[in-house]
């Protein structure tokens, strides 16, 4: 019997357009309870407009933006009862405390755990008994992960979430999405931050210019592309012209780099008929999987 398990957060042919720009082209995705999920893409992917039609900030132009089944334009009351949301730019009231906005926070929200509030405030080192116009950039942010985490909300939805934290209160943000993936919560983050969605991120997805590029998780989309060879010789350098997969070939001062896309039987044969000794093969990181779908766009361009 096929499942009828309804997704947590859904988008089905998502289109929205601005006059004649597209700004989100079509797009499908699922994500399930316990899932993170990275939308990842420069400026201008289209990943706040992603995140704005799921909200019902937008109505998408056609297609469906559904959280548990419900689409938030249509019924936001149902569609929102359970998620907690993080912009990237946080404005707060400059007369209240960091505690009393955090309090009119957690009321609009519905509830809120306070003791994990309180851990939270200590383990993200925040003051709360400052004004809110003292506040700098990173502790601004720090107001609204410090909300939105202690809800509790089944599903979190975030919006360059780390923006303005200094890197230990980026691994901080890290680990507290990992302990809610572990109690069941549910998250969409959008990021341009490579490292940040490299270590929580379950699976992936790459927009380019609105449109869908790529999704899976890390193992899948490398397996989509091209390792990376470093290897050194001795004496003339091994022949590598006409190896299936082989490109970008750099070879200097005993020392060989490329790239190779398949399998690497034909490679490791025609190294091996030279003194080389050593040789090392690796995935592509993140960075590299993201350059390398913005690369080409890039090419176009320029040419246009």
């Amino acid at each position: 019997m096929a499942s009828t398990k309804v997704p947590v957060v859904r988008f089905d042919e998502t289109t929205k357009k601005f006059g004649s720009l597209v700004a989100l082209d079509r797009l499908s995705l699922d994500i399930d309870q316990g899932e993170i999920v990275g939308l990842l893409g420069p400026n201008g992917a289209g990943k706040t407009t992603t995140l704005r039609t799921l909200l019902g900030l937008m109505r998408p132009t056609s297609g469906r933006a559904l959280i548990n089944g419900v689409a938030a334009w249509d019924d936001p009351v149902t569609a929102l009862a359970q998620v907690a949301y993080i912009p990237g730019d946080v404005a707060v009231w400059p007369q209240l405390t960091g505690g009393q906005i955090l309090d009119l926070l957690g009321g609009v929200s519905g509830g809120i755990d306070e003791g994990y509030r309180e851990q939270l405030i200590e383990r993200f080192a925040f003051d709360p008994s400052k004004k809110g116009r003292s506040y700098s950039k990173g502790n601004r942010q720090k107001i609204a992960v410090i909300a939105a985490l202690s809800t509790r909300a089944p599903l979190l939805v975030m919006d360059e979430p780390t923006s303005g934290l200094d890197p230990l209160m980026e691994a901080t943000f890290q680990a507290c999405l990992r302990e809610a993936k572990q109690r069941g919560q549910t998250i969409l983050l959008s990021s341009h931050i490579l490292s940040e969605v490299e270590a929580v991120c379950d699976r992936v997805a790459v927009l380019r210019q609105g449109v869908l590029v790529e999704h899976g998780t890390l193992a899948d989309l490398r397996h989509l592309h091209a390792h990376t060879v470093e290897a050194t010789y001795v004496g003339t350098p091994p022949q590598l012209e006409g190896i299936p997969g082989v490109q970008d070939v750099q070879i200097a001062d005993g020392a060989i780099r490329l790239q190779v896309a398949g399998s690497t039987d034909a490679l490791i044969k025609a190294l091996a008929a030279a003194e080389v000794p050593s040789i090392q093969l690796r995935e592509p990181s993140l960075d590299e999987l993201f350059h390398a779908y913005y690369e080409d766009d890039a090419t176009e361009r320029a040419s246009a």
